[in-house]
Parts: C-alpha cells; structure tokens; sequence
C-alpha cells in the first residue's frame, strides 16, 4: 500500500506545472495600482505590464517606487487599491507554493543567517519544484544556473565568505534555478564590475530571448538602454513614460525627471541611446 508520504509525492508529480508561454503573452501586470507605506503613498495609479519574450526595465530617481512596483508585481506587497495580476490571475490569489513555480524574484540584497555552501543557496531555487516531475532536473540545473553566474569556482565556500558581487551573483544563480517564467529583479548590478554588469544584463536577455518575461530595477540608463526592450520610467509613484529606449529616453524628459540637465545621443556603433549628465566643459 502507498503510505502518505508516497501519496504526497504522486500528487506532486501530478501537479500542473505551467506551460510554455507564448511571445507576448502578459505574465504580470498592474492596473491603476496604489500602494501605502508608512502611511504615505508610493505608487499612485500605475499601470504596467510584464509580456514574455521581453526585458522591461524600472528607471527613475531614488524614491520613485521602483522596488516597490516590483515587489508589487511579485505579490510580496499588498495594493490599497488597483489591481495586480500573475499569468492572468490576481496575484492574491495565488497559493504561495504555486506562484513560486511561476515567478522568481531577486531582492536588493541577499542575507543568510547561516553559512550554506554556495552551492546549497542555489540549489534553494529549486524548493518549488520539489516532488514534482521536474524535480530529477534538479542537480543539471543548479549546474547551468552557476555556470550561467560564474560561480561554480566557489561552489563550497560559505556564502556568508563571499564578497557583495559574489552573492549577488549566487543570489542571481538561485533565481535563475527557480526556473519561473517571470523573472522580477531589484538592481541585480548594484555591487557588480563592469563584466559581470554585462554577463547579469546579458543573462536577462537570453530569459527573454527563451520566452520568459524580465522585469528588471536599473539605476543605470546606459544599461537600460542597451538590454531593454521596454522602460518604464517612474516619478513619484507615478509613470512619467513607457515605451521603447528610443523614444522614451528624451533629454527633456529625463532632465525633467531627475532634475539633472542630461544629454542623450546615440551609440556611435550600436545606435542605442547613450545618456550622460550634461557638463561644464
């Protein structure tokens, strides 16, 4: 007879596990989202929305509602009024341990209260799978997700040894082993060098170029403007302009909104924007 653990792992396995997505498809978005914080509001009517094949950036100054947008649309954060969605259902409505299977999110900074291998922190990524068919995938996975961050050098040393670049990097690799089809990220380049800041953007563009919606924080408009398909360039809890890098990243606008003359030009290769602050010579 099948004891109760062994009908626990036969549900697993039978679990519907999400689909493949289809270039376009919206698997996150906000609808007129308001959200308190400390009794004051940081979004303030934003509409926005995360489509699969597609890297989205999340620009603006300090305080504009960024992370919040995003810990929005990663259902972490409650909306006072407005809507969020997640494969086209409300966010809420998700059970926690189904949501996991279908977005991933990377917070700003990563902390652990114990020293877990690195290896160990990656291999984390993979708890929502478990019991599931997928779950035999586990160790190839977790391999190409550290190779993926360049971290497999370090797979045993204490995560808690490791410098800010390096844990970013493993959390990035623990994010990319959760393997969901959304992929939310908080300023994934913050602490790294000028490598890894592209290997990190180049990463997200290979999600996207597979199928998977990217939803990214960069501080960093040369960045943006260079891996994203889409900005979404916020201004006090609300969305000043959304729209390709090339038509959103306007001087005026951008002076504007960072209250820093800046000018913007394109790449003399690439043709991207280039966005620099304007200078005294």
């Amino acid at each position: 007879m099948i004891g109760q653990l062994g009908r626990k792992l036969l549900a697993g396995r039978a679990r519907a596990l999400p689909g493949p997505s289809a270039a376009g498809d919206v698997l996150a978005e906000a609808e007129g989202l308001r959200v308190r914080l400390g009794g004051r509001e940081v979004l303030a009517g934003v509409s926005v929305a995360a489509r699969a094949g597609e890297v989205l950036a999340l620009v603006g100054p300090n305080g504009a509602g960024k992370s919040t947008l995003l810990a929005a649309l990663a259902a972490d954060l409650p909306a006072e009024a407005g809507i969020v969605r997640v494969c086209g259902r409300p966010a809420a409505d998700w059970p926690a341990a189904e949501l996991a299977l279908r977005r991933a999110v990377l917070p700003q900074s990563a902390a652990l209260s114990f020293p877990f291998a690195v290896e160990d922190v990656v291999r984390m990524g993979r708890a929502p799978w478990a019991g599931t068919r997928l779950a035999d995938d586990d160790d190839r996975i977790v391999r190409e997700s550290m190779a993926a961050t360049e971290v497999a050098d370090f797979a045993v040393r204490p995560f808690s040894a490791l410098s800010g670049g390096e844990r970013a990097r493993v959390a990035l690799a623990r994010v990319l082993a959760q393997r969901a089809p959304l992929l939310l990220l908080d300023e994934p380049t913050a602490a790294l060098d000028l490598r890894h800041q592209e290997l990190v953007l180049g990463i997200c563009r290979a999600r996207a170029a597979a199928g998977d919606a990217v939803v990214v924080v960069l501080h960093d408009l040369g960045l943006a403007a260079a891996y994203a398909d889409r900005v979404a360039v916020l201004r006090g809890g609300t969305l000043a302009a959304e729209g390709a890098p090339d038509d959103v990243f306007e001087e005026g606008l951008l002076s504007e909104v960072y209250r820093q003359p800046v000018e913007v030009f394109p790449h003399p290769r690439t043709g991207a924007p280039v966005v620099t602050p304007r200078r005294s010579p």
